[in-house]
């Protein structure tokens, strides 16, 4: 992919989407379609803090020459032309990073890229926000994944082990602050063995208890997996292993596929139901099963009731 021009400075008004940018940036070349949504959100969320000011104006007349000339290099890419399958390959690649950040936390590796892939993961969910309102599922996630991201980086920094999980952790004992020494926390921008790294920074953070949080590893394991999963550096043996799948059981009301007469499906039934069907096609290619059939039970659903 060509590289694209440079944007001028940060106008100081757009802090909050300066790591939504960066993160745009590292995965230039990993994902265009990923770095296409960062940016597309930095400038939807830069044009309601401020069009108006001729710092902030031509910062986002920039940005937007770098969305173009990403939209025509990317061309026929569904990803972008439907914003379903985009939703559904954004929503993948942000559930995945998270998976791989929650099972490094679970195992008791704490490093670098877990931190960073925690916030990260959380980063490209608000980039989901571009398509509509986030499910409570990814809320949660999203908050859990910017916490456990403050709470490792803390304790790291002062010498302190973490607790592995999330069971037994309070976010009100994090101390929370904005910290650009946090930058070596990153995730590699090309390959496993990049040196490059880039900054974060886990301030603002919502204030929450998260004691007693359940969220059972690989239960939530998404389709697309990253082009390249972070791998930490100084540990042993860093490799994810599959999870065994469990097939949810099907509700057998549902082989009955005929619709009853009155039901009234609206576009925006059929554009949900086409959305769990790209999903169960996605998680197909990596063999996850029982997120395929959970979708595809939920389009069954939808279609024969208009309920989900």
């Amino acid at each position: 992919m060509a590289a694209l021009a440079p944007l001028p400075p940060l106008p100081p008004q757009f802090k909050s989407i300066q790591h939504h940018l960066r993160t745009a940036q590292e995965h230039d070349k990993r994902d265009p379609v990923v770095a296409y949504y960062c940016r597309l959100y930095a400038m939807q969320t830069g044009m309601k803090i401020d069009s108006k000011t001729p710092e902030c104006r031509k910062f986002l007349s920039k940005l937007m020459d770098q969305l173009e000339a990403l939209k025509k290099q990317l061309g026929d890419n569904e990803a972008i032309t439907q914003e379903i399958v985009g939703c559904a390959h954004l929503e993948n690649y942000a559930l995945k990073m998270f998976l791989y950040a929650d099972n490094e936390d679970r195992a008791g590796r704490f490093h670098k890229n877990m931190i960073k892939s925690f916030y990260t993961a959380s980063l490209l969910i608000d980039v989901i926000t571009v398509f509509g309102e986030l499910t409570d599922e990814n809320v949660k996630h999203r908050k859990y994944a910017r916490w456990k991201a403050t709470y490792i980086h803390n304790c790291l920094k002062n010498g302190e082990t973490p607790q592995a999980g999330p069971v037994g952790i309070e976010e009100d004992n994090v101390d929370v602050e904005e910290n650009e020494d946090v930058g070596a926390a990153s995730m590699p921008t090309q390959s496993p063995q990049s040196t490059s790294f880039s900054t974060y920074d886990p301030g603002n953070m919502p204030s929450s208890n998260y004691t007693g949080i359940q969220i059972p590893p690989g239960a939530h394991a998404p389709a697309n997996t990253p082009a390249e999963v972070p791998h930490s550096a100084g540990v042993a043996s860093n490799t994810i292993q599959p999870t065994p799948q469990t097939i949810p059981a099907i509700d057998p009301a549902l082989f009955s596929t005929i619709s009853q007469g009155d039901i009234r499906l609206t576009p925006e039934d059929f554009a949900r139901a086409q959305k769990y069907c790209k999903y169960a096609g996605s998680a197909l290619q990596y063999e996850d099963v029982s997120t395929a059939v959970q979708n595809l039970q939920k389009a069954l659903k939808l279609l024969t009731t208009g309920r989900e």
